[in-house]
């Protein structure tokens, strides 16, 4: 039985967002973009997190057809040299992590 002091969960039915007042959208439908350009490394950089990689539909709230030209764009972009594949992070320079003790 559940006690009465138990919250009600969200509605998570149908793909309706938790939070309603916030509304995600497409930034390359609303600028009415037809295809992402990988020489487009603003656009890019906003898909793309700090350590290097792609960001999810959900952060971003991209369409899952620029989402996949997003991909494909940060993989040429990476390819071209324009982006990094990874950024070196505080644990690498240190020697932290899984590497050796000192």
């Amino acid at each position: 039985m559940p006690s009465s002091k138990s919250k009600p969960r969200p509605d998570r039915k149908r793909g309706r967002p938790l939070d309603p007042s916030r509304r995600r959208y497409c930034h390359f439908c609303k600028d009415k973009i037809v295809g992402v350009d990988y020489k487009d490394l603003d656009a890019l950089r906003r898909c793309v997190s700090e350590r290097g990689k792609i960001k999810s539909r959900r952060v971003t709230g991209t369409c899952r057809r620029h989402q996949r030209q997003v991909a494909v764009a940060v993989k040429r972009a990476r390819e071209m040299a324009l982006l990094p594949y990874a950024t070196v992070g505080r644990d690498l320079r240190e020697g932290g992590g899984r590497g050796r003790r000192r």
